[in-house]
Parts: C-alpha cells; structure tokens; sequence
C-alpha cells in the first residue's frame, strides 16, 4: 500500500488577520489585534494587520494559484469581528459574503475548505466585556459558529474550533505579549477554561444542527526532550507534558483536565472556576479529529531559578532567552541542535514522535498536520526566490509523517504554513513561511518561489517525489 492514501488532503494554511486586510471595510468590525498592533512598540517596526497581504481583494487571485500549485485542500480562519462586528447580535451580510465567495472559488477549483473559527482575532467589543476571562465570551463564541455552520455548513466539511490555546492564552496572559497583555497565571488558567467550554458548545450545536462534516481542535504539538538522564530533569520534563501538553489535548480529547494538574491549579490559585453543567459539558462533546501544528521541539532541564517568560522576536540568531517556570522546568538550547534564525530547533523526528505519542495517549483518533513550516528570511537570486531550506524542511517533516503513518496513526492530511508570505503577529515580514512571496515594493505583487514548484509537483505525485 501507498504511505499516502488517494483521499490524502495536500494542503496549505493560513489565518484571516494575516493575510486579509481590510481591517475596517464593508462593515468589520474591530479585533483585539486590529487595535493592540496600533500600540506603540507591540510588534516589529510597529507593523499591523491593516492591509496584511491584501487577500481580501486579491482572493480570486490567491484561489488561482492555488489551485496552479495543486492544492486540494486550504485550511483558513474566519475573522469573527467582520461577521458579527460586534461580536454577537447584529450580522454584517457582506463579511459573510466574502467567505461564502472564497467557499465557492476554492470548490470550483477542486480544493476543500477547512475552516478555523478563531485564529486569534477576537472581538474588540467582546474583550472590552472581559474577553475570554468571562462566560459571556463562550456563549457569544456559540453563536458565532452557528451562523457560520448555517451560511456555510452545506458547503464546507472540515472545521476546527480554535487555533493553538497555548499560544493566544499563553502569550496573552502569562507573558504579555499577545492582547490583552496580561501576566496572571491564574487569569489565563479560567480564559482558558472558557476556550474549552466555547468549543464544547460549539462542537454541542455542530451535531444539534447536523453539519454533514466533521469538527475538531488545532492544537501546538510540542514533544519534550530532557537534557539529561538526571531524575531532576526527567520530572521536569513530565510536568512540561502535563502543562504544554495534556491539560490541551485532554479536555477536548477525553473530555476533563489531567486530574493531578487539575487539583493542583485549584488548590494553588483556585481555578479554573466551573460552572454547573461544565463537566458533562466537555465529557460529551469530544472532537471528531485533531489538527497538529509542529514545527519544533524543546529541551527541557529543572528550574531552580527564576520564573522567565520572554522570547525572540527579531529573527538573530541565538538571541532568545529561556523561557520557564521557577521549580517547575525551563527550556534550553540544545546543544547539538540545528536552529532557525528564531531560534526554534529543526527536528523532523520530533513529528514521528509526537503524532505516535498522541496516538498512545487519545487512541485512534484522526490527525490533520494542519501547521508545518518553517520561518526563516528568504534569498532573492537573479529575481527567484530560492528557498532551498524550506524545501528542505518540508520534504523532512513529510518523511517524519510518513514513518508515523505506517506505525498505524491515521494522519489524514498535511497543510504546510503557509501558502502565502503574510504577516507574521510579532515579526512583521520579516519573517518568512511561504511557497509564494509577496512584494511589498511593487503593489503586493505576487511571485512563486522555487519551494512553489517543488511542493506543486509531491502533490501531484501523490508524495512520491519529494
């Protein structure tokens, strides 16, 4: 048999505030980036999301060579705020009307549509409520993925709840770097509660309202590696787990939080804080699959130390700090490691390892890569863009995938970030993962890179030629 099945998806990601523009056109609303990326000093050379990539008048455009390249599926997010600019209540027609056009573009040209509901980009109107330290937040959530299934539910059959909890909750509050800028533990333990309950609910109305398709979760899949065979480090590593693993894919996947990290986050800080019904709520609401993002591993030693939570945003080589929890554990540079100018290790084993440990753990569930891809500053050589390291990287990690999938994983498809150079949240342009580059100097003018063609040709071998 075939590593890769016929109905195989090849894919390509992206998410709607990075690459759509039109922050405030045909009714948008605002979104908690579209006003934090104003902010002096939050991002890179104070760059935003305002025009992005311009996908949003250049859809039909980016849809063609899309489908030029072969794609056969493109997994994107919805921008809630320019369907419900307020967040729930009053609908903006024409917000869903461009959805409902890329919808039916992408299926003239034979490519299947994976919607992500949320990809970051919340409700200005909503955070100003509290945002996702509130219920209020979920229950409007809800109603939000009800008019989408209703608009868009007899088209599209591949949907994702929300997109890398760790990181939107994460870097919004624990280290402050994401809106609302907040540096609370126990606030980010109850806002990422509520994300659970949300996705119970929204995953409750897709089977109330019979969407002929199937929802999961896209989680970060980030396998841990101790430095050392020390006791020391190997219970750091476990607790790196249980954190940045199990207390994600558990309630969404087993339907409750790891136990032991549960009774010590409520005995430390008192949450998450349920409400009745929450426990039956997430128990029979459990995802259909579940989307992988890996792009790298981390090595993990005991932290006796301080508490340190910055990170690397300006693309130097060896300029990030560590990043951990005092007692708990702490991220370290690998001293054999190969590293971005990001300072994210290149690993492809690491995916091999990490769908066969979610697969241990959740069982035979279905697994879309819906995240793979590496970051790096592209070369312009006599006009073409070569990216040979990106090639190179995908063509490791496709490997990586195959080797899990003929150990049993049901992998089901694979969407590289991303189909298009767009905006990255922290690192303005910089900071480069697509198959086809835009300039930026000549009207966002679109051109395809070396990686366009290679990526072009494994699709239509089916993964043979790589």
């Amino acid at each position: 048999m075939a590593a890769f099945p016929k109905d195989f998806l090849w894919g390509a990601a992206t998410a709607a505030y990075q690459v759509e523009g039109a922050h405030n056109e045909d009714g948008k609303g605002l979104s908690i980036w579209d006003v934090f990326s104003h902010l002096p000093g939050t991002t890179w050379q104070d760059t935003n999301g305002d025009v992005a990539v311009d996908h949003y008048h250049r859809m039909q455009e980016d849809v063609a060579l899309m489908a030029e390249m072969g794609l056969q599926s493109y997994r994107f997010s919805i921008s809630w705020p320019r369907l419900l600019p307020n967040g729930r209540g009053a609908i903006n027609e024409a917000g869903v009307k461009f959805y409902s056009d890329l919808i039916d573009t992408l299926l003239a040209h034979n490519i299947v549509p994976m919607i992500t509901l949320y990809h970051w980009d919340l409700p200005q109107a909503l955070q100003d409520e509290g945002g996702w330290e509130v219920r209020s937040t979920a229950h409007a959530f809800e109603e939000y993925a009800r008019l989408c299934y209703s608009r868009y539910g007899d088209r599209v059959k591949l949907w994702a709840t929300f997109n890398e909890t760790i990181v939107f909750i994460g870097h919004g509050y624990i280290t402050g770097s994401h809106p609302p800028s907040v540096r609370d533990p126990a606030r980010a333990v109850q806002a990422c509660h509520q994300v659970f309950i949300a996705h119970a609910l929204a995953v409750k109305a897709f089977r109330e309202m019979n969407v002929q398709g199937e929802i999961g979760f896209v989680n970060v899949l980030q396998p841990h590696t101790a430095l050392t065979n020390s006791p020391e480090d190997r219970i750091a590593t476990d607790i790196a787990d249980a954190i940045h693993t199990h207390w994600l894919y558990d309630p969404v996947l087993k339907g409750h939080y790891p136990e032991a990290l549960l009774a010590q986050t409520q005995a430390l800080w008192d949450v998450p804080r349920f409400e009745p019904g929450d426990d039956e709520l997430l128990r029979n609401n459990i995802c259909d699959f579940i989307g992988l993002n890996y792009y790298r591993r981390e090595t993990v030693v005991a932290n006796p130390g301080e508490t340190k939570t910055a990170s690397n945003h300006n693309g130097e080589p060896n300029s990030g700090t560590e990043f951990g929890f005092k007692d708990l554990f702490k991220f370290v540079r690998n001293p054999d490691g190969v590293y971005t100018d990001w300072d994210w290790e290149i690993w492809p084993q690491g995916l091999t390892d990490g769908i066969m440990m979610i697969k241990e753990r959740y069982g035979d569930i279905p697994m879309y890569i819906t995240e793979n891809g590496l970051g790096a500053k592209d070369p312009i050589i006599d006009g073409e863009i070569v990216d040979e390291p990106r090639i190179d990287y995908l063509r490791m990690h496709i490997d990586a995938m195959e080797k899990a999938m003929a150990q049993g994983a049901d992998v089901r498809g694979y969407y590289p970030w991303s189909f298009i150079d767009l905006l990255s949240w922290l690192n303005g342009y910089k900071k480069q993962y697509g198959f086809v580059y835009v300039d930026h100097q000549q009207n966002l003018a679109r051109k395809r890179k070396k990686s366009f063609f290679w990526y072009q040709n494994v699709i239509a071998t089916r993964g043979e030629q790589r």
